[in-house]
This record gives structure tokens, C-alpha cells and sequence, in this order.
């Protein structure tokens, strides 16, 4: 018995040498196939080097100036669009219009026109529908064809409405608005968060307060206040109110011109550059 236990403990000893010699190989031809394809993939990675006339594209900065087909937004010299306004498509900004930060006039169906000396302020949303909607007017006792030339009674009156959103010249729009296919004439103020929908109207020297909601071609008559979800008429307006309304639009385009300085040479970069130098030690 003492002669078998010792061949069995020598044998189970032979056993054990000889698996830990089998891992040992296992885990050093391992270690060298990881070490040849790491080799190999650096020496991949230096053999690839990019053409030096290859184009650099920058996709971390937002997009100011968006064409759309053979459309390109058009921008005054003298007006002040924020470094981050959307324009896309049939956009035009007349001379000293100005476009404030985070507003988007998305031309991609019709046209969009800011008139001189216009404001659209923070976050609006300006957009126009494709095709022009229309407006039940009513019955009219005689209306002439054209065509025919010959008169005809109790005939159906149907006035089409621009599909377009035009924005004419002295107008304010308030901040966080949302404009669509809708015509807003001269000396005009927009409230802040009102909406107009497609079709509507507003008239000369006409104001619509803020948080208003113009419905599908509904028309605010000059020289009136309306107000409301859907707007109402509130009241007619003062003769020395109409005349502070191009006043503000005025006040606001000087406001933009310090805004608009600072893309100049002569801005105030100068700081940033100095504190620039002095956090690297140069002498300035």
C-alpha cells in the first residue's frame, strides 16, 4: 500500500508540472500575438498620413447663412444679423434691419422679407407656407368678370392672401414670436410670444399686444389695439401713440449698431487678446 500511494502522489505530481508548463506556453505565445498586432496597427497608423490639400470641414459652429437649391439668403451691408441666426432659403434683410440671437427665418417654401429699419428679436420663428391660402368674404351684389364683361349678381367673393411673410419697413417684433405667411405693414409693433397664422394681416400703424394669437386671415385695421387668444379689438390708438411706434424701431436699430461694431476690427477683442498674452506671459 505505502508503494502504490507513492507512485499515485508521483504521478499526480508529473501531472500537475506538466499543465502548468501547457499554460505557461499558452500564455506567452498570447502575450506575443497582442504584442505583433499592436506593432502592426501603430505602424498602420503612421503609414497613413492625409493629403495636404485635403479640405477641412468644421461642423462644431452652428451655420448663419443656409442656400437652399439656387436660393441664398440676402443680408443688407448695414444690417445686424446675430452670429447665431438662421437664415435659409429666400431670406432677405433690407438695410437696417436688424435679426437678433436665436431667431430663425426658415425660407425653404416662400419668401421672407425683413423691411428697413425692422426688428425681429430673440428666438423668433419666421416660416412660410407653399401655397397661398384664401379668405371667405362673401356675397357681393354685383361684380364684374373681367373675362365675360358682363355683370354678375350675389356672386361669391373670394380674396387670395399672400403666401408669403413680408415684414415691411419700421416694424417691431417682439421676442419669442412666431410668424407665418402673414404681412405686417409699415410702423407696426409685434408683442413678445404672439403668434400670427397663415393669411393674417396687420395694418398700418396697428398694434397686437403680447401673447396674442391672430387666426387665419383675420386683418387688424389701421391704427387699432387688439389683444387676446384668439386677438380681439381693445381700442383705437392715440394719435401721440402712433407716433412713438417708428420712434422704438428706430431706438432698437441704434441699439444693433453697437451690437454690430463688434465684428469690427476696432471691437473689443483687443481685451481677449491681451488677457491671452498675459496667461501665456508675453510681454504686451
Amino acid at each position: 500500500m505505502a508503494a502504490l500511494a507513492r507512485i499515485t502522489r508521483r504521478a499526480l505530481t508529473t501531472q500537475l508540472s506538466h499543465g502548468h508548463v501547457i499554460r505557461r506556453a499558452f500564455s506567452t505565445s498570447a502575450a506575443a500575438t497582442a504584442t505583433a498586432t499592436a506593432t502592426t496597427t501603430k505602424a498602420d497608423a503612421k503609414s497613413i498620413t492625409p493629403s495636404a490639400d485635403r479640405v477641412k470641414w468644421d461642423y462644431r459652429g452652428q451655420r448663419q447663412i443656409i442656400p437652399l437649391g439656387q436660393w441664398v439668403p440676402k443680408v443688407a451691408v448695414d444690417a445686424y444679423v446675430a452670429p447665431n441666426v438662421v437664415l435659409a432659403g429666400q431670406v432677405t434683410v433690407c438695410d437696417g434691419a436688424s435679426v437678433w440671437p436665436g431667431s430663425v427665418l426658415r425660407g425653404d417654401l416662400n419668401k421672407i422679407t425683413v423691411g428697413f429699419c425692422s426688428n425681429v428679436q430673440e428666438r423668433c420663428v419666421l416660416h412660410a407656407a407653399w401655397n397661398s391660402p384664401y379668405r371667405f368674404v362673401g356675397f357681393v351684389s354685383l361684380l364684374i368678370d373681367l373675362q365675360m364683361s358682363c355683370p354678375r349678381s350675389n356672386s361669391l367673393y373670394i380674396a387670395w392672401l399672400p403666401a408669403e411673410t413680408s415684414i415691411e419697413r419700421f416694424v417691431t417684433i417682439g421676442a419669442y414670436c412666431s410668424l407665418r405667411s402673414c404681412t405686417i405693414e409699415p410702423e407696426c409693433i409685434i408683442g413678445q410670444h404672439s403668434i400670427l397664422m397663415e393669411g393674417s394681416m396687420v395694418e398700418t400703424h396697428a398694434i397686437l399686444e403680447a401673447g396674442s394669437v391672430l387666426p387665419p386671415g383675420r386683418r387688424i385695421p389701421t391704427g387699432e389695439l387688439w389683444a387676446g387668444n384668439p386677438a380681439r379689438f381693445v381700442r383705437t390708438l392715440t394719435h401721440e401713440e402712433t407716433l412713438e411706434i417708428p420712434k422704438l424701431a428706430v431706438a432698437i436699430n441704434d441699439l444693433s449698431k453697437s451690437h454690430f461694431s463688434e465684428f469690427l476690427p476696432y471691437s473689443t477683442v483687443y481685451l481677449e487678446v491681451e488677457k491671452f498674452k498675459k496667461s501665456l506671459g508675453i510681454t504686451i
